[in-house]
């Protein structure tokens, strides 16, 4: 049984099949052929616990009367609450920037590249979790070896650590990362500390990648970065407690679900899904609409609905009832059911986040090349399953899935079972129909991370 979604994605008939009109599986037909939250919405794997690895007219519906009475005057106050940030003082000359060809000429490979990814973000072999399949397979094929470490835990973290050694212009100890988009990423570009990609290296990504992941918003014609996997930011709920279908942004402020919310505790997710919630495009959103979200996100707070704003531990208090409905990121919720739990995951009528991890070299990365091989590697349909198998999260490649179906149909027993939960689970093949409700965070300048950061932090560390 497949994890279930409330919504309009329950109506969907074609929910968990590829789109056969895909431009990626179409080129399949006739080719060879994703901050602290970043922390928690890594995959479990099997048999562990713990962590689990985006224009409101009114607030009548949520169940908040009068919420937005008076908000020209809740405006106001909320501005006097948090006045604008003075201005920052300017920041060091970025690197200058480096042509494709440029970086590119005379480097060749070195048999070997150090890899920096989050915990419990690969596949592993049964019994073996320092044992990753797709890595070995790429040695055995390439004769490329790598050294692997599990060393982000936050992005935030990790490039307060190796930002030093690329102003210095100094290697990081990696060839090769997993950064989200958001405003690690959007700085790693913007100073230049990222390597330009050769798309004569990757033919395997322009082949068979989802049309989500290619020339997207935050990297403009992949310039630096390939997707790695993808997640959705929407509403999982326990249907047993809540006694109704979950549908809408508007039923995580019903007051009859008071002291059974939970919320996400940080300034990435919490205020773009509620933009989203609003009818707000993140993407474009202006500081005015930033209020607006963060006066909403204080009145569900002061009305004790929210039991709790979460970061990597909301799936256990949701398990065992303490909360019956929260903010969660679809692999989690995807893991959890394949271990027992009958949980829902739904993306709300208003819309939810995509957010993509995605691979990137820096720019003192001393085996590029070894790196850029592994970026095309994983676009390979067959090992774009394997991950996808393993890691329950959006793979960027969409007709991996007839791969996993073929899987399916070799094995047996619960490792049959679970393959065809994959093959068909929608948090995995996401229809086109679901996709297009989906928007990307927010991207800020230096100065309007600040006053963003101040504003939602109040929220959740009041």
């Amino acid at each position: 049984m497949t994890p279930s979604s409330g919504g309009s994605a329950a109506d969907t008939p074609d929910r968990g099949r590829c789109d056969p009109c895909h431009p990626a599986l179409l080129r399949g037909l006739t080719m060879p052929r994703t901050s602290t939250r970043r922390g928690a919405h890594r995959r479990p794997v099997a048999g562990r616990s713990g962590i689990g690895r985006r224009e409101f007219l009114g607030l009548a519906g949520l169940g908040l009367s009068g919420a937005l009475a008076g908000g020209g005057a809740l405006l106001a106050a909320c501005s006097k609450e948090h006045p604008a940030p003075p201005p920052l003082p300017p920041e060091p000359s970025p690197l200058p920037a480096r042509g494709i060809a440029e970086y590119w000429t005379g480097r060749t490979p070195a048999g070997h590249f150090d890899f920096a990814n989050w915990p419990l973000y690969i596949d592993t072999s049964p019994g073996q979790p320092n044992s990753h399949p797709t890595l070995d397979v790429f040695t055995s094929t390439t004769g490329i070896t790598v050294s692997y470490r599990e060393v982000i835990e936050n992005d935030e973290s990790f490039y307060a650590g190796i930002r030093p050694l690329l102003e210095a212009s100094r290697p990081t100890g990696y060839d090769l990362m997993v950064i989200p988009n958001g405003q690690v990423l959007a700085d790693l570009i913007r100073r230049n500390h990222l390597a330009p990609l050769d798309a004569g290296r990757l033919p395997a990504f322009f082949a068979n990648a989802d049309e989500s992941v290619v020339n997207p918003s935050y990297d403009p014609n992949n310039r630096f970065t390939v997707a790695w996997q993808s997640g959705i930011t929407g509403i999982a709920y326990d249907p047993n407690r809540t006694g109704r279908e979950i549908n809408s942004f508007r039923d995580l402020f019903d007051p009859a679900f008071a002291g059974r919310v939970g919320m996400f505790g940080d300034a990435r997710d919490l205020p773009n899904f509620t933009l989203v919630g609003m009818g707000i495009t993140p993407e474009t959103s202006t500081p005015a609409d930033w209020q607006k979200a963060a006066e909403l996100l204080r009145r569900q707070r002061d009305a004790r609905i929210v039991r709790d704003y979460y970061q990597q531990d909301y799936i256990e208090p949701l398990k065992k009832g303490d909360i019956w409905l929260s903010m969660a990121w679809s692999g989690d919720i995807f893991q959890a059911n394949s271990e027992g739990a009958d949980l829902r995951f739904v993306i709300p009528a208003e819309g939810g986040i995509l957010w993509t991890d995605s691979m990137c070299i820096p720019i003192t990365a001393p085996h590029p090349v070894d790196a850029i091989t592994f970026m095309n590697f994983v676009y390979q349909t067959d090992i774009a399953a394997k991950l996808a198998e393993g890691i329950n999260y959006i793979t960027p490649v969409p007709f991996a899935r007839d791969k996993i179906i073929r899987d399916a149909g070799a094995a047996s027993g619960p490792a049959q079972a679970q393959l065809v939960a994959t093959a068909d689970s929608p948090l995995v093949f996401p229809v086109r129909s679901d996709l297009s409700r989906l928007r990307r965070y927010r991207v800020l300048s230096r100065l309007e991370a600040v006053g963003w950061n101040s504003l939602f932090q109040s929220v959740y560390q009041p």
